[in-house]
């Protein structure tokens, strides 16, 4: 049982890196690059489904590995476990405080009323996921050492 676990959760916060990723190196670039004001719409569209989605996932990812530090204790990898949990907990720290109050007011821009800075909150965004990335690469592959 401790194996399923230990695969799902693998599974679940590899998915979820493979998402977020996607939408530093991807999404966003492609976005970036469409002509007149069609990013500005893309990245709102965008805040809302993933906004919508995202808290859940990165919760969800948070407890199965909590759970999964629990009922593996004394085995080996533990240490690498809580590690990971440690570095979601950073993530989801991240998001609340930088990226999340940023996110909330992109997702509502259009060409009509997007305030004059928004290229700058655009950008911290940007720099902020970068590192947010990073940090939840770091925690699936301590999840991917633990299984080994």
């Amino acid at each position: 049982m401790l194996n399923a676990l230990e695969v799902f959760t693998t599974v679940v916060v590899g998915v979820m890196v493979g998402v977020e990723f996607s939408v530093a190196f991807v999404i966003n670039p492609i976005l970036n690059a469409l002509p007149e004001d069609s990013g500005v719409l893309g990245r709102a569209h965008g805040g809302r489904m993933l906004g919508a989605v995202m808290p859940v996932w990165y919760i969800t990812s948070l407890a199965l590995v909590v759970v999964w530090a629990v009922a593996g204790w004394r085995h080996d990898g533990t240490g690498l476990v809580i590690t990971a949990g440690a570095l979601l907990v950073l993530s989801v720290i991240m998001s609340v405080l930088l990226l999340v109050p940023i996110n909330n007011r992109s997702k509502t821009w259009t060409p009509d009323n997007r305030p004059a800075d928004w290229q700058q909150q655009k950008n911290r965004w940007d720099r902020f996921h970068y590192v947010r990335v990073a940090v939840i690469i770091a925690a699936f592959a301590l999840l991917a050492a633990a299984l080994a």
